[in-house]
């Protein structure tokens, strides 16, 4: 059995347990992009209902995390305690993710009801099984020391990019008349459609299986764990449950950004194809660079120290977006340097935020002799789930403003303030972040290990 503490090569553990973000990065591109635009202008199905049905996956999913994230603390196989779980759960995430995106092959003529109760059934089963990230996550607290996680999160959010640029294409190539096709013959879906789930999902189990095959057994529990104890412990770890809800304050700006920034760039920059994609590009590069810089911040400043930079920077760049008022002759230099801001601030974010769990279940464990890094990773979904549909339902309510003329261009007056909206969330975040809580602990007061 191989532990963190045992002589190993880092650099290749880390690129090992990275390769399956690249997976799910092109399961869920896809199941985002598609799923409700087949539905609804394939199928025909009221946008009422499929929108209600896709929020009870939300639920679902929030729930799975925490269960899986329990159930793979408390159980201990051969195999160790993650591995099972995710042989289980990434093909049944699989063949959900085939049922629901190809209901054509296993269904003839069917009727509303029995679409919409497909959808339902297969978007929950999608849902659960895709809490086979959480299992998953847990090894960052189990197998890298405080030092690594850093740069496990930089590779892995590397990989994460490349899966979503590879979405990326096949939006741009693949899907460019799929509305329209869709439309001409709701019965029979695009074969190159039909090719890439088929192939999106057998990148997905690949990844998992080869991550998990080469990925070393962790250490056994110390202590059975026990549901209503380790709860108990969670409600009285103040500084965790700190964190969540700063987790859900900040989500709420950057479920938004995420969602309306390339919007952005095309209603009120006036963006074509070319620099829509030069966009996307900016995006993805400049999340993979910014990645290294911001490691770099918080190995000299800290993880708090950093945190609060970057809600400072992010909150002044968002702030931006009203510079859209401005007729520009020409956008294009806005449009880039105010994307690759954004760029800037995710970057930082998806860092931080992905290594703070396991550094405070590692904290835990110090006290309790007990590290319960799937309950740790799981927890948070319930809340932050809830946060991510608060910010969604803001987002409606903001981009359904009354609209403003700007030059030759009318849109709502919501692209405009957006960014000063999610600045001010940010701002919260950050005044809540200085009070309440802790990422810095004593224990790392030891020579670091932070990779070169």
């Amino acid at each position: 059995m191989v532990t963190k503490e045992q002589p190993r090569n880092a650099s290749k553990l880390m690129t090992i347990y990275a390769i399956p973000r690249m997976g799910s990065a092109l399961l869920l591109g896809i199941v985002g992009f598609a799923t409700f635009n087949l539905y609804t202008v394939g199928y025909q199905l009221s946008t009422f209902w499929v929108g209600t049905a896709l929020s009870i996956g939300y639920i679902s999913i929030a729930l799975s995390q925490f269960f899986f994230g329990w159930i793979s603390d408390k159980w201990y196989t051969r195999w160790g305690r993650r591995k099972p779980w995710i042989i289980i759960l990434a093909p049944i995430s699989v063949i959900s993710f085939i049922a629901l995106l190809l209901p054509g092959i296993f269904l003839q003529s069917p009727t509303e009801s029995v679409l919409l109760g497909w959808l339902i059934v297969w978007d929950i089963l999608f849902q659960m099984a895709y809490a086979v990230a959480t299992p998953y996550g847990a090894w960052l607290a189990e197998l890298f020391t405080v030092g690594e996680r850093p740069k496990v999160a930089q590779i892995q959010n590397i990989f994460n990019f490349v899966g979503y640029a590879i979405m990326a294409v096949f939006t741009f190539v693949v899907f460019t008349n799929f509305t329209e096709q869709l439309q001409a013959d709701p019965g029979v879906l695009p074969p190159i459609y039909v090719m890439s789930c088929l192939i999106f999902g057998a990148i997905f189990i690949a990844t998992f299986y080869l991550s998990t095959f080469l990925m070393p057994i962790e250490a056994p529990p110390k202590n059975p764990p026990r549901l209503i104890n380790n709860l108990k412990n969670i409600w009285h770890n103040r500084n965790y449950l700190f964190v969540v809800l700063l987790q859900g304050i900040a989500s709420l700006a950057w479920i938004i950004t995420a969602t309306v920034m390339l919007n952005y760039t095309e209603i009120v920059l006036a963006f074509g194809t070319l620099e829509y994609i030069l966009a996307g590009a900016t995006l993805v590069l400049g999340i993979i660079l910014f990645m290294y810089i911001w490691r770099k911040i918080i190995a000299g400043k800290g993880k708090k120290e950093g945190l609060l930079t970057l809600f400072l920077a992010a909150g002044f760049i968002l702030s931006c977006s009203v510079i859209g008022i401005v007729p520009f002759s020409s956008t294009l230099v806005f449009g880039i340097l105010f994307v690759a801001g954004i760029a800037f601030s995710l970057a930082g974010w998806y860092l931080i935020s992905g290594i703070w769990y396991a550094d405070l279940a590692e904290d835990d464990e110090k006290k309790t002799d007990d590290l319960k890094a799937g309950l740790y990773t799981g927890f948070p979904s319930i809340v932050l789930n809830l946060f991510q549909a608060l910010g969604t339902f803001i987002l409606g309510i903001i981009t359904s403003l009354p609209d403003i003329a700007v030059g030759t261009l009318t849109f709502s007056i919501g692209y405009l303030l957006w960014g000063p909206i999610c600045a001010a969330f940010l701002l919260v975040a950050y005044f809540y972040a200085d009070r309440f809580i802790r990422l810095d602990f004593e224990w790392e007061k030891v020579p670091k290990q932070e990779p070169p």
